[in-house]
């Protein structure tokens, strides 16, 4: 049995498909051999143009009528389309039971129709063909099986081609791709510098080796695999963009607009871009530059809720309140539902001393992200300056209970207790602020100044 691979075409301007397609139109006539005919259906299963191919096929029938070729053809867009079992009839009745693809085909076919033993039967067939290429075809069933998102079984097929065939770069990606569908990173990473071994100069296998060392959080290691990928090809602009970010994850912010301004040149679409740059001006605190660079890519996007809160927090930093709050809303306009605005938008407001406003606008952000044990303390600040005590109490205890290591959270509760007359419940929580930081006492004295025998108690 010979191993057929299966056929490539060439994108649109291909002489054979414009010959077809102005045949179609009426502009032009022709005849189309099996082979020729074979490609045409090819071409449009690889770009899932279902249509397409049934009529190709047609046409094909009608010019061919006893070809095999073509009826595998129409069997593999049956599958595609999921006519399983019109696929299986099909390649039952083709008497070319051995021919590579038909067997292929009648894997996937049985695959899909839960007829597994069959399916397995057949593998064992192919593989126990005398060839010197047995490593490629349990790489082509391991990818029939990974279509069928059956990954188990397709790993172990990779394996069994892995043990025939070590140096095979094919089959170690697809075996890196199981690794990482799995979760396990550190095999992923073995098996992408295995690749790296055979062949150095395959940018492919550096840019996913950094990619799991972005997702590892290991970002010194994802930026040397990003450079080495660029070094190969630096026009390569995917990888260009990613090492950006990691740049930008390892808080060299004029290194990751260098490489962004480079990314921002290989793409037409910029105002994605145009946000990063934005962002690692304002990490840098560099607000006009921050804001200039937000307002470009409004420009180019304007329905676009990162822009604006962006100009928001950049004009909050620079104590612009009023204009800060124009911005935010607008960013709310976008997304009412979006916490961090909210919050923003009550930042701005504390700028302006509107407490009342300030509170209606953190209480709106918990109630889309309930668990923000900052914006709780906040929330209870506001309480405890108004005279709320008990709610004081209630928000400072919300908040320690999503993060015990809030600054000052065990100090306000007890200054909180103690204004309600609780001072009982008050002494733990001062005695462990006290036990903390050792300006606690006198910071409770400044809140609470009649509070000198409940200080005596604490210590």
């Amino acid at each position: 049995m010979n191993r057929k691979l299966s056929f490539s075409v060439d994108d649109e301007s291909t002489d054979i498909i414009k010959r077809y397609e102005q045949f179609l139109s009426g502009s032009a006539t022709g005849y189309f051999d099996v082979e020729e005919l074979e490609n045409i259906v090819e071409y449009y299963l690889r770009k899932g143009r279902t249509k397409e191919c049934k009529k190709a096929l047609e046409i094909g029938m009608q010019l061919h009528p006893q070809s095999s070729a073509l009826k595998i053809k129409r069997a593999k867009t049956y599958l595609v389309t999921g006519d399983d079992l019109k696929a299986i009839r099909l390649l039952d009745m083709l008497t070319e039971t051995n021919d590579y693809e038909v067997v292929l085909l009648r894997i996937e076919a049985l695959i899909r129709l839960e007829r597994n033993k069959e399916a397995q039967t057949l593998c064992n067939h192919l593989i126990s063909e005398e060839s010197t290429d047995l490593d490629n075809v349990c790489l082509d069933i391991a990818f029939v099986y990974l279509a069928q998102n059956e990954t188990d079984i397709a790993f172990e097929w990779l394996l069994k081609g892995d043990k025939l065939n070590n140096k095979n770069v094919d089959l170690l990606f697809e075996l890196a791709f199981c690794y990482e569908q799995d979760d396990e990173d550190e095999l992923a990473i073995e098996t992408y510098n295995r690749i790296i071994d055979v062949d150095s100069y395959l940018g492919e296998a550096w840019f996913n080796l950094g990619q799991v060392y972005f997702s590892l959080q290991e970002f010194p290691k994802a930026l040397e695999a990003y450079d080495f990928a660029l070094t190969i090809d630096e026009t390569d602009s995917l990888t260009c963009l990613q090492k950006a970010h990691v740049l930008f994850q390892l808080d060299k912010f004029e290194l990751a607009i260098e490489s962004y301004q480079e990314y921002a040149k290989m793409t037409t679409d910029k105002w994605q871009t145009l946000l990063f740059i934005a962002e690692c001006h304002e990490k840098l605190e560099q607000f006009d530059k921050s804001i200039s660079y937000y307002k470009q890519s409004l420009e180019s996007h304007p329905i676009n809720y990162e822009a604006l809160t962006g100009i928001g927090v950049c004009l909050l930093e620079e104590e612009k309140f009023t204009e800060s709050i124009t911005y935010i809303l607008d960013a709310l306009a976008l997304r009412a539902e979006a916490p961090d605005a909210w919050v923003y938008l009550a930042e701005a407001y504390i700028g302006l001393d509107d407490t009342d406003k300030a509170l209606e606008a953190y209480l709106k952000s918990i109630s889309f992200e309930p668990e923000q044990p900052d914006t709780l303390m906040a929330i209870a600040n506001i309480h405890l300056e108004k005279e709320e005590y008990d709610k004081a109490v209630e928000f400072y205890l919300s908040a320690q209970t999503l993060d015990g290591e809030l600054e000052y959270v065990d100090l306000f509760i007890a200054v909180a207790y103690f204004k309600t007359d609780n001072v009982a419940d008050a002494i733990p929580y001062l005695k462990k602020a006290v036990l903390e930081n050792e300006n606690a006492a006198s910071l409770f004295l400044e809140l609470c100044p009649d509070a000198i025998d409940t200080i005596s108690l604490a210590k």
